[in-house]
């Protein structure tokens, strides 16, 4: 998909995931059919996902948690793939410097982080090391909702 001016300004817009596309098109001077067509062509190729998210402090029973992986393998995409497929997993990135992957992990009451490396974790061979880093304050954070 080709990613113009307008279709930069309807995902600016959409920040707010309640405005109407009737809004997004009198604000842009163009049709609400266009917005519509926009959103679904943007949603369908995977480049926009609309949903609700929260701020994990605001929910007693989130407890969001950043993990560095070490690999005993350089094929750290197919690895990446694999932990995003984990309970849990908000987000991975493959990345430069002292690990491989950066996991952003949410954790409930009845979820917890030894669970995770137990059942989940453990499933994925190649893993060299991990780090825990518990996110004690956050600011601009916000994640889908998990129970």
């Amino acid at each position: 998909m080709k990613i113009d001016e307008n279709t930069v300004a309807i995902i600016r817009h959409l920040r707010d995931g309640r405005k109407s596309f009737k809004k997004i098109a009198d604000d842009l001077g163009i049709s609400e059919n266009t917005v519509r067509t926009r959103v679904k062509k943007m949603t369908e190729e995977g480049l926009l996902e609309i949903t609700g998210l929260v701020n994990p402090e605001a929910v007693p029973r989130l407890k969001p948690v950043i993990i560095g992986v070490k690999l005993r393998t350089t094929d750290m995409f197919k690895k990446g793939k694999e932990f995003s497929r984990l309970k849990g997993v908000v987000s991975v990135s493959v990345v430069t410097g002292r690990y491989d992957l950066m996991l952003l992990v949410l954790f409930t009451r009845n979820y917890s982080l030894q669970e995770f490396y137990a059942e989940e974790v453990s499933q994925i061979s190649d893993v060299r090391s991990l780090e825990t880093f518990v996110i004690y304050k956050s600011y601009n954070l916000m994640v889908p909702f998990i129970h």
